[in-house]
């Protein structure tokens, strides 16, 4: 079983048309340039894909042209997890079988289960397919927290294979990396930690910013893993302005927005999400140009 996604993966957008349909040439376009540019794999449909406002046979024509477009040049994760165990179960065995390479599972949102019940509810769907698991801890969004003694017990079932950890909390990650072994791989959930997250044993990052500057992302962790600590600290500060004004509101809106000013016909996001305002906008591009990428 495949036992590494890389180092960059990247979050992708879902672009979608004026009407809301998903735009798919925008999609394989964009897929194509994040490959160009640093992402060892793509996680499709996930928090920054607008995951929860597409329908189930949304997300699994998306997996699968996302991963016929891509081959063999980077991995493909699907998000399939919601808070639905049984929906989890369907939406992770159906994206299993049009060829994806791993999938993504979100702490269960809105129902707050005990650490017991989110230990079930990942072993299930873990149980239903062969496909490695990225898990997802993200409390800002779910309102739930991953607790590590939890994390230690998952990373025991065989397809279980690493975090995406998103809970800010520099204590929390050093513990799971105590407590997971060496080939659980913990990745920083938030591009302002990746660098953090690596310091105390982290392995990558599952990247918004990536878009943006994938390769710049790809060296600081290069560095840091040859012992560059100080090239990869003065990569984290440079990039730390960009990355902040990448979450000035709720992601991926920003993201798409800063997409758009480079050209990219990603489309707006989808309500109850709402466009940047002109204000907002403008202290974006302002930012993108200080980091010459218009």
């Amino acid at each position: 079983m495949l036992k590494d996604f890389g180092q960059v993966l990247t979050a992708m957008v879902t672009p979608f048309t004026p009407t809301g349909e998903i735009n798919y040439q925008a999609a394989e376009e964009l897929a194509l340039m994040l490959i160009k540019n640093g992402s060892d794999a793509l996680v499709v449909a996930g928090t920054t894909g607008e995951g929860p406002v597409l329908s189930e046979d949304e997300k699994i024509r998306l997996f699968s042209f996302v991963k016929e477009v891509v081959g063999d040049k980077a991995l493909v994760l699907a998000g399939t997890g919601n808070y639905d165990t049984a929906a989890s179960v369907k939406l992770s065995q159906r994206a299993e079988a049009v060829g994806v390479d791993g999938v993504m599972l979100v702490v269960p949102y809105y129902n707050k289960p005990s650490q017991e019940g989110l230990y079930q509810h990942f072993k299930i769907i873990a149980e239903s397919i062969k496909l490695p698991i990225l898990l997802y801890n993200v409390p800002s969004r779910t309102s739930k927290n991953l607790e590590p003694a939890t994390v230690k017990r998952l990373s025991e079932i065989k397809n279980i294979i690493a975090l995406k950890e998103a809970a800010c909390d520099l204590d929390q990650a050093s513990e799971l990396c105590r407590v997971t072994s060496e080939d659980f791989l913990v990745y920083s959930g938030d591009d302002s930690y990746t660098l953090p997250i690596l310091s105390v044993g982290g392995h990558g990052v599952v990247s918004v910013a990536a878009h943006l500057v994938g390769k710049k992302i790809k060296k600081m962790i290069t560095d840091f893993k040859n012992g560059d600590v100080k090239e990869a600290t003065a990569t984290h500060l440079e990039l730390f302005p960009l990355i902040k004004s990448l979450f000035m509101v709720s992601n991926p809106v920003p993201v798409k927005a800063a997409l758009q000013i480079l050209g990219y016909k990603v489309g707006e996001v989808k309500l109850p999400l709402v466009p940047l305002t002109a204000e907002e906008k403008s202290v974006l591009f302002n930012k993108l140009k200080e980091f010459r990428l218009v």
